[in-house]
């Protein structure tokens, strides 16, 4: 994967972070920085740790699996994706309390990062410099919720649907893009 895939990956997985982070800003009405912090730094970490884990697991079944990586890269993207566009297209609301307490935290950290844990699976078949991928995803995830407190409070609701599904549009395009170079373009 290129630089520029990473980057767009990254952007994706943050997408629930950002959803979630918006709905907090939402109900803590007026967000001081360190709320835009602590989401940032809560969601960015878990981000990242995930998809470590996941490229862990993904390296020790490699060897078994490699003449059809492609194959599990489309799937796993395209069923991450697809639930997000799911979710984005349901209309149902996320209610949110306003706490920033580490329980609260943790549980949301948990949620929103679940998809980078399958991401992180599709990387070690890809071969992606694991670390660059990590660090990129954390990053963008930790900008992007602190960006999300900070519009919460200001458009509300409004981009909480279209983030999801914008997100969960670019990871199933990335599986197909991957299944097509490795079948149709090789």
């Amino acid at each position: 994967m290129q630089l520029y895939e990473l980057l767009i990956v990254a952007v994706s997985l943050s997408m629930d972070a950002f959803a979630v982070s918006v709905c907090k800003g939402l109900s803590v009405g007026r967000p001081k920085w360190r709320h835009c912090l602590i989401c940032g730094v809560w969601f960015g970490s878990f981000q990242a740790l995930m998809p470590l884990l996941g490229w862990l697991l993904g390296v020790r079944f490699q060897q078994m699996i490699v003449s059809v990586d492609h194959w599990v890269a489309f799937i796993l993207l395209g069923l991450i994706g697809f639930n997000m566009v799911r979710e984005a297209l349901s209309g149902e609301e996320e209610t949110l309390d306003c706490s920033f307490g580490v329980r609260s935290m943790f549980l949301l950290a948990v949620a929103t990062s679940i998809d980078a844990l399958a991401v992180g699976v599709t990387f070690a078949f890809l071969s992606v410099p694991i670390f660059t991928a990590i660090s990129l995803i954390g990053i963008t995830t930790l900008l992007l919720s602190c960006v999300g407190v900070k519009l919460g409070a200001v458009f509300g609701n409004r981009f909480q649907s279209k983030a999801e599904l914008a997100g969960g549009l670019i990871l199933i395009g990335m599986g197909t893009k991957i299944l097509l170079e490795h079948t149709v373009f090789s």
